[in-house]
């Protein structure tokens, strides 16, 4: 791991994206180096200050990965972040984030909220300089549920026992009934959020990094990904596997419905009833008919939230991608002209070296000449 330097870091900062990795990465060498925590979160607000409004999400991501994988070494990065957070948030309120944005960073508060991270009233201080902006009652409701008590967070996690929940934040539960409602809120819970409270137990993701020889591990104790930030490639690629086992796809079921006889759909069959045995009879295939064609509208109705979801996720995940693609371009028309430039200085020391002369070529100069005297002779000849 390369050693500490201001001017690294601002070029570290620069090269981050929001993938995971790069937010891992970058905290683990931060903690690293915490001996420099000063100069780290100085130069890390100096650097909020320059990136554009969308970068400054991935920055509070930074700082929340550096704030909790720290403690266990000591508390130096959180007193320090303590002191320039209510600035940050500050300034990220009067950039003009979008919604998503406040959305993600109150959740975020929410979570140190719930952990201990910082005590309530820092939070409720934090959260206030984050919503200073909005005066809507959806704004003040927001800014409330970024700073809840103890007790609020224990009825949630009972709510969501109760419920049934995923605790994880991971994975689609699949049930033959569900509504509209649920399968939305499922859609939501399965995002990938990085700022979701996770209630039972939170998720630990581990990057294991050689420092100096020795082996570090950093756990992201911080929940996977927030809302409209895009999905890690196993994640995308384990909601399209589930939906090739979704509702459309489902053939027996099809079958079913498209084998449920006339009667039950037409009612010229009323008037063929005779009596009230054949009308129980219908009562009865009409009552099938309605509860098998309710299980797979709310199946359908599930997958099309999934699928809006998914779509969500192949737009962000392709906006990251084009964003790498951009850097990956740029880094490589920078180490292009470097090497080109490298490339001519070779040129110029070997033609250098060309024009230099052939020692081996030159006349003996020394051929003929008397030995030079030694320290004796020039002794004798000083005394004589």
């Amino acid at each position: 791991m390369s050693s500490f330097t201001e001017s690294g870091l601002v070029k570290k900062l620069s090269e981050l994206n929001p993938s995971q990795q790069s937010i891992q990465t970058l905290s683990l060498w931060l903690i690293h180096h915490r001996k420099h925590h000063s100069i780290i979160v100085k130069t890390w607000l100096k650097e909020l200050h320059r990136v554009s409004s969308s970068k400054k999400l991935t920055f509070m991501y930074l700082a929340n990965d550096v704030i909790q994988n720290s403690k266990k070494k000591g508390p130096e990065f959180g007193k320090e972040y303590e002191n320039v957070l209510l600035k940050a948030f500050k300034l990220i309120a009067g950039s003009g984030p979008e919604e998503k944005t406040i959305h993600s960073l109150n959740r975020i508060l929410n979570i140190w909220g719930e952990r201990g991270v910082y005590d309530e009233p820092k939070i409720k201080e934090y959260s206030a300089a984050l919503n200073q902006r909005e005066k809507s009652p959806d704004a003040a409701a927001t800014a409330t549920a970024a700073t809840p008590s103890k007790k609020n967070g224990e009825e949630k996690r009972e709510k969501r026992k109760q419920e049934g929940g995923d605790s994880n934040g991971h994975g689609h539960k699949k049930k033959s009934k569900s509504s509209s409602s649920s399968s939305s809120s499922s859609a939501t819970a399965n995002s990938g959020s990085s700022a979701a409270p996770v209630e039972k137990k939170p998720v630990k993701s581990e990057v294991t990094i050689e420092v100096n020889g020795k082996v570090e591990t950093h756990v992201t104790l911080s929940p996977h990904q927030p809302d409209g930030d895009p999905p890690e490639p196993e994640e995308l690629i384990r909601v399209i596997q589930e939906l090739e086992n979704s509702a459309s796809s489902d053939a027996a079921v099809r079958e079913r419905i498209a084998n449920l006889p006339p009667e039950v759909s037409e009612l010229s069959a009323l008037a063929k009833l005779e009596d009230k045995e054949a009308a129980m009879r219908l009562a009865v295939k009409v009552n099938d008919a309605i509860k098998i064609l309710n299980d797979y509208n709310a199946r359908l109705a599930s997958e099309m939230d999934d699928r809006k979801k998914l779509t969500t996720m192949l737009k962000d995940f392709q906006r990251e991608q084009q964003e790498l693609l951009a850097q990956a371009e740029q880094r490589l028309e920078e180490y292009t002209s470097k090497l080109s430039k490298i490339k001519e200085v070779q040129r110029e020391v070997r033609n250098h070296m060309n024009n230099l002369p052939d020692l081996t070529a030159l006349p003996d100069v020394t051929g003929g000449l008397a030995p030079l005297p030694s320290a004796g002779d020039l002794f004798n000849i000083h005394h004589h």
